[in-house]
């Protein structure tokens, strides 16, 4: 059955069909939660429930209908989605009039519409008060769903004229369920990743790429040297973020990987200035991490954590990305004249 792709959010499927066996279905649902822990599949498999045309059991999907097959590629007519443009940073109000009017229209196939906001992060108040009144009074049959990192970035409107559904990091063994099924055989790299990406199977999946690889390498030997080179370490990690594309959404998932590593390699670091062990590392790294410790020492490292950790709740603030980089990178190499080392 389709809900059988969802990991680690059984409760929210079981209060969606408790809601719908009771007849007490909404017709506007906020889905919160951090970046990357499977709203947007929630809501594709939400909307192929609500669109099968030969459905097994009460608001689920066969996966085997042409609905279910149109819904997977994204093609029904009857689903209608909007996010935010590449290389923009808000709804614009003409996106969100164009999609109105879809959700205005009578279904094309069966009783039912369903519309996704992808962004509703990124509302203005112009396109917010477009919106209004399809919020208010969405057309009969109709659901609409809305995906969001938090509530604290939700206009008023929206919060007041939406039901909440909130959506937590997967447990760790979820996380190893889902990265097996994408056929990362490794325990020890499966942990790794679990360990990273803070419940977010797009972040763990992301972190597996060889083109992360490759930067984290660069970073660590660019950070870690004893001339450190600005331009060519922001040159690295802008790169790296802006090869996901315009789309800004792909852009801030990347900067919030870096940040993570870079947690990691600080944690390491700190463990390696105790004389502890430190596994994961290879020989490279940790003589590269230890040189570091030794010039940082332990109440730098801890005070760099805390920056790169506050660095990535300004990515999810929408804070512009490239001033985030180079405030980091310059800690980083502010480090290197705070301890005497060669700048």
């Amino acid at each position: 059955m389709a809900w059988d792709r969802i990991r680690g959010h059984q409760p929210v499927v079981d209060s969606f069909r408790t809601a719908f066996n009771r007849g007490r279905f909404g017709q506007a649902y906020l889905f919160v939660g951090p970046e990357g822990i499977g709203k947007r599949l929630f809501a594709r498999e939400l909307a192929k429930a609500m669109l099968c045309e030969k459905p097994p059991a009460p608001l689920t999907a066969c996966n085997h209908c042409s609905a279910c097959a149109q819904v997977e590629a994204g093609t029904h007519p009857d689903l209608f989605r909007v996010h935010t443009p590449s290389g923009k940073h808000e709804l614009p109000i003409d996106e969100i009039r164009a999609f109105c009017a879809q959700m205005a229209m009578k279904p094309s196939r069966g009783s039912r519409k369903v519309g996704i906001v992808d962004d509703a992060d990124d509302f203005n108040d112009e396109s917010a008060n477009a919106f209004l009144k399809t919020l208010e009074e969405p057309p009969p049959g109709s659901v609409l769903v809305l995906l969001a990192t938090t509530i604290e970035r939700q206009l008023p409107t929206i919060l007041s004229r939406s039901q909440i559904v909130r959506f937590s990091p997967l447990p760790s063994d979820d996380l190893r369920a889902v990265l097996a099924e994408h056929e990362i055989a490794d325990p020890a790299q499966r942990d790794r990743l679990v360990r990273l990406a803070g419940g977010s199977p797009g972040k763990a999946l992301a972190l597996n790429d060889e083109e992360f690889g490759n930067v984290r390498s660069a970073l660590i030997d660019g950070l870690t040297a004893a001339r450190p080179n600005f331009n060519a370490l922001a040159d690295t990690w802008r790169s790296y973020y802006e090869g996901a594309g315009k789309e800004t959404r792909g852009q801030r998932l990347r900067v919030s990987l870096v940040l993570r590593f870079l947690v990691e390699a600080l944690q390491h670091a700190l463990r390696l200035s105790h004389g502890a062990d430190s596994p994961g590392l290879d020989p490279h790294e940790e003589s590269r991490l230890r040189s570091f410790a030794d010039r940082a020492g332990s109440d730098r490292l801890l005070e760099l954590i805390d920056i790169c950790v506050e660095a990535d709740y300004r990515v999810e603030r929408r804070v512009q990305t490239i001033l985030i980089v180079e405030s980091v990178l310059e800690q980083f190499i502010a480090n290197h004249s705070l301890t005497g080392a060669s700048p």
